[in-house]
């Protein structure tokens, strides 16, 4: 054992060797440091404690001389110097925790309003639906769905998953795919198959913060590529391929998590020559694009020329169906796609069998797109919640964008202000933000905030956004 992680959820957890309990873990910040007898890192080896919590028997009592003579040696053992905990690999310790995840313990109090989280809205989950496909796999074929299965995945999903990437207009056979533990696996195993430690990959600026820790604990270098309220700059993205010499580019085109932002076709265009020009792998996901609820489709980067033949195209049904199914799709070339099975085959064998061939079953009826439906309306509606509230909750000076779909929005509050050092006093009004900081490859506008509108109603929106004001408007010292 390297060290005790905790977090709010594991408060007072019993942490010693022996059962000694360390003292309660208090952290006034969720981005700052766990304290020392958390850490457990390199710099701060854990080191067992001696002793117990029972009185030390007496020679000749109850335990006997055996039990005394053990009682010697633990007291003999205090003064003697203990070998070194073995070190962490040097990418781990290099790669740190998601500020997300941490601020989502934080914030798990039932009475807090979260606009940190990108957490699908419970309530709207088709359980109906969900639970019939589950029961209908186990009543008519339960051997088969409770069975190993191959890497690449159920041929029944893969199928489903080609015809609606097809739909959205890039041609995708079945063989074209494989399917995953959540796309989170599928960017886990492009970063194996794809790179060496030292290798460069750019990124749009800010990032999706998991794909930050992808790339760092595969080794890799990350250079940021400027952005706007446009997306990715293709031209600074040439510039910079030129000079870095890049292994591949990774990016958010549609409804960019954190800001919301979509990459217009010209500008994919674009991205697609450079890509070509310079050598590049283009690594596009697609979380989203499903959930748009206004505005005209954008067609897939991978679908432009130059693209065809480098892109790795991954999707998901956490954001479209449910996120506890855990499931994910990739679409790549041949060569690429071969070398993430081999990945898959030594990281898990295969996706669950029995969910992918449950969700095989819900998209075969209409029960999806009726969903989608369903979603897509309730998220309008809370987008425009936030978005209409944010001009009195922000301070003067703020700017924010209206996203078409999606599940963020993306604000800047005007110089002066710090989104992470406002977080502790923004907690405490039961309220939470993410601030936009973390999500930088390069120099961080300490003065950004991811707000994500899709987990609570309207009316809770409203109440957050008065909360938030209670901090981001009061009079400043």
């Amino acid at each position: 054992m390297l060290g005790c992680v905790a977090d709010a959820a594991s408060v007072g957890e019993t942490c010693g060797a022996d059962g000694t309990p360390y003292p309660p873990l208090t952290r006034p910040h969720p981005l700052l440091p766990l304290p020392a007898h958390h850490a457990g890192t390199p710099a701060h080896p854990w080191r067992p404690r001696l002793g117990s919590l029972h009185p030390a028997p007496v020679e000749g009592g109850p335990f006997g001389a055996p039990a005394a003579q053990a009682v010697r040696r633990r007291e003999n053992a205090r003064t003697e110097d203990f070998r070194p905990t073995p070190p962490l690999a040097a990418r781990t310790a290099r790669t740190g925790g998601s500020p997300v995840r941490e601020i989502l313990a934080l914030t798990a109090r039932p009475e807090v309003i979260s606009f940190a989280g990108g957490l699908p809205a419970g309530e709207l989950f088709d359980t109906g639906g969900i639970s019939a496909a589950f029961r209908h796999v186990l009543d008519e074929a339960p051997r088969q769905a409770l069975q190993y299965s191959t890497t690449e995945g159920d041929p029944a999903l893969r199928a489903a998953v080609a015809a609606r990437v097809s739909a959205r207009g890039f041609a995708t056979a079945p063989d074209d795919l494989m399917i995953t533990t959540g796309s989170q696996q599928g960017l886990s195993l492009l970063a194996t198959a794809l790179l060496e430690p030292g290798d460069t990959v750019l990124v749009e600026d800010p990032c999706y913060l998991a794909a930050l820790q992808v790339f760092s604990l595969a080794g890799a270098r990350l250079v940021p590529v400027p952005t706007d309220d446009g997306g990715l700059d293709p031209q600074a993205l040439d510039a910079i391929a030129a000079r870095e010499r890049p292994r591949l580019l990774y990016l958010v085109p549609t409804f960019q998590n954190p800001t919301g932002r979509t990459l217009p076709a010209g500008r994919r265009a674009a991205v697609a020559r450079v890509a070509a020009r310079r050598g590049l792998w283009i690594v596009e996901d697609d979380p989203y694009g499903e959930l748009r609820f206004e505005g005209e489709p954008v067609p897939y980067l991978g679908s432009f020329p130059g693209a065809e033949d480098r892109t790795a195209l991954l999707g998901s049904f956490s954001k479209i169906v449910a996120p506890g199914l855990r499931l994910g799709w990739l679409r790549a070339p041949a060569v690429l796609r071969r070398a993430c099975v081999i990945a898959k085959q030594a990281a898990d064998l295969h996706t669950s069998t029995l969910d992918q061939a449950a969700v095989a079953r819900y998209l075969a009826g209409p029960g999806l797109d009726a969903h989608l439906e369903r979603v897509r309306g309730a998220y309008r509606a809370r987008r425009d919640a936030l978005v209409d509230g944010l001009g009195a909750a922000l301070p003067e000076g703020s700017r924010w964008n209206r996203p078409e779909g999606g599940m963020y929005v993306w604000a800047s509050m005007p110089a002066g202000y710090d989104a992470t050092a406002l977080l502790p006093e923004v907690v405490r009004h039961d309220v939470a933000y993410v601030p936009g900081a973390p999500f930088y490859a390069g120099p961080a506008d300490v003065g950004t905030v991811r707000l994500s509108f899709v987990t609570h109603p309207p009316e809770e929106i409203q109440e957050g956004l008065l909360r938030l004001a209670k901090t981001l408007r009061a009079p400043r010292p």
